[in-house]
C-alpha cells in the first residue's frame, strides 16, 4: 500500500503513532527496571541476560527516534498503562521474595517474559500497521526490535530450565 495524505491524517496513523510514543516511553523506562533487576538477580546469567537486555533496550530507544524522525514528528514519550503495570509487578516480585533465593530468579524471568510477550505483541501489531499505512522503512527499522525480543523471552526460558526453576522447588518457604 502507498501512502496517501488520507492514510497520513487516518485515525490509524494517529493510533499507530501513539502506540509508538507508548512503546518509546516503554524502551526509556525499562533501562532502570533492568538495571534493577540485574542487582537483584541472584545466578550469573540471569545478571547477563538481563545487561545484554539494557543495550538492546538502549538501541531499540534510538532505533523509535529514527522512526519518529521518518515520521516527521519529535521523540514523544507517551505512558503506557500497560506496561506500567508490568513493571510494577517486577518491583512487586523483588518485595516478595528472598533476596539471594533462586525463587527470586524465577519471579524475575517470570516478570521479564510478561514485559516481553507484551513488547512481542505490540511490535508484531506495529509492524503491521507500518506496512498497511506504507510505511515500508519502518517496517524495516521495526523488525530487528521484534526480532530481539523474541530471543530475550527465549533466552529466559532456557535459563528457567536450565535448573533455576528446579532448585526454587526445593527452597523452603521462608518465615516471617
Amino acid at each position: 500500500m502507498q501512502t496517501d495524505a488520507t492514510t497520513l491524517n487516518s485515525a490509524l496513523q494517529e493510533f499507530f503513532v501513539t502506540s509508538l510514543q507508548e512503546m518509546y516511553w516503554s524502551e526509556v523506562n525499562m533501562r532502570n527496571t533492568l538495571a534493577t533487576m540485574t542487582e537483584e538477580a541472584t545466578t550469573v546469567k540471569l545478571k547477563k541476560a538481563f545487561e545484554v537486555h539494557v543495550e538492546q533496550t538502549e538501541r531499540h530507544a534510538k532505533i523509535l527516534e529514527e522512526v519518529f524522525t521518518l515520521l516527521g514528528i519529535p521523540p514523544q514519550a507517551e505512558p503506557c498503562v500497560g506496561l506500567q503495570g508490568l513493571f510494577d509487578e517486577g518491583w512487586q516480585v523483588i518485595d516478595e521474595s528472598a533476596k539471594g533465593s533462586a525463587q527470586r530468579d524465577v519471579a524475575l524471568i517470570i516478570a521479564a517474559q510478561k514485559v516481553e510477550h507484551y513488547e512481542i505483541a505490540t511490535y508484531g501489531s506495529l509492524m503491521t500497521l507500518a506496512n498497511t499505512l506504507g510505511h515500508k522503512e519502518i517496517v524495516q527499522l521495526l523488525e530487528p526490535i521484534l526480532k530481539e525480543e523474541k530471543e530475550t523471552d527465549a533466552i529466559l526460558s532456557s535459563i528457567a530450565k536450565s535448573g533455576i526453576n528446579t532448585e526454587a522447588s526445593k527452597e523452603p518457604v521462608p518465615q516471617l
